[in-house]
């Protein structure tokens, strides 16, 4: 534990919100990214090696190698970002390490982008908007860009924890019927509530429904969840969201079928290999492509932020951070 009297060492490895920042230093002896720059690997070793507290984000990868060699002094990795995949959670655990996250503060922010993304795949609406910024648009025509209406069409949504019922909650409200797989079925007053159906088997769900969003975790369970396999149930006229992990869908073969006209579009705020995009999808006019910016809202950041601070301030203290991460 920090010497009492001695301010805790933590080293962020991103610019935060200016507040956050801010009572970062009134608490902590904090370094921070003044240019913003993303660590490189051996930057990352120097902080773990000298700091009490890591802040990182979910761009940086600490695995088991960097952990092992971090210095004693490193007693917390205090991510800013709720998805933990990018920390070697066990080999944290092994070297005393605690792990905490942020979750709970960027539920309504993402499903608000996911209920974008079906409006502006299905209605066509970055199509519209480049035409137009091109100088292409030469008024109104009866059948210029028609898209698809979402009213009375299916939802299936893959993960129904947090995120997934406020998407539910809001394409509720946009007439869409809503559908769901998830690794246990939910409270039969939530499913009367919105009229959800649950799906015991994904690949049967895949096959009926006009669009699917997914919203799962990231573990080694959901990687391709998705799977070559799976995406050819999916009915030709159907879209595919995601706003939760790359890799939860095997990307190649999705640009595949969207390439063969197998899928109607799909609308993506992650990527597999991110920051890579394919090229054939940034080519495709049946794709609305975002840089993984589900949760960027300042209200949603300084949220995270609080959140990072407490779980510093608490394990400082003495006790144990309220959001710590234990080894699955």
């Amino acid at each position: 534990m920090p010497q009492i009297g001695k301010k805790t060492l933590v080293i962020v490895t991103r610019r935060l919100p200016e507040a956050i920042e801010a009572r970062m230093m009134e608490l902590f002896d904090t370094r921070l990214n003044e240019d913003d720059h993303v660590f490189s690997r051996a930057e990352l070793q120097d902080a773990m090696a000298e700091a009490e507290v890591l802040v990182p984000t979910v761009t940086d990868r600490i695995d088991s190698d960097l952990i092992q060699s971090s210095g004693k002094n490193l007693k917390l990795i205090a991510s800013f970002g709720t998805g933990t995949d990018h920390i070697d959670i066990t080999s944290a655990e092994s070297q005393k390490i605690l792990v905490t996250n942020t979750p709970g503060v960027l539920t309504e922010d993402t499903a608000d982008m996911t209920m974008a993304l079906i409006l502006a795949v299905s209605r066509r609406l970055t199509e519209g908007e480049r035409k137009i910024r091109a100088g292409n648009w030469e008024g109104w025509a009866p059948n210029a860009l028609l898209g698809q209406r979402i009213w009375g069409k299916r939802l299936g949504i893959v993960g129904m924890g947090r995120i997934g019922q406020a998407v539910a909650r809001r394409a509720r409200g946009f007439g869409l019927t809503i559908h769901y797989h998830n690794r246990y079925r939910l409270p039969e007053g939530f499913e009367s509530e919105l009229g959800a159906t649950y799906w015991e088997s994904l690949d049967q769900m895949l096959a009926r429904m006009d669009f699917i969003s997914i919203h799962c975790p990231s573990t080694p369970a959901t990687y391709h969840l998705l799977s070559a396999r799976r995406l050819r149930l999916i009915q030709k006229g159907a879209y595919v969201i995601n706003t939760s992990r790359g890799h939860v869908i095997d990307e190649a073969e999705m640009t595949r079928l969207l390439e063969n006209g197998d899928l109607a579009g799909a609308g993506l705020d992650v990527y597999e290999h991110e920051p890579f995009i394919n090229p054939k999808l940034l080519s495709f006019e049946n794709t609305v492509l975002l840089p993984h910016i589900g949760s960027a809202t300042l209200e949603g950041r300084i949220d995270m932020g609080e959140k990072v601070l407490i779980n510093i301030q608490t394990f400082v203290d003495g006790h144990s951070p309220p959001d710590r991460v234990l080894p699955h």
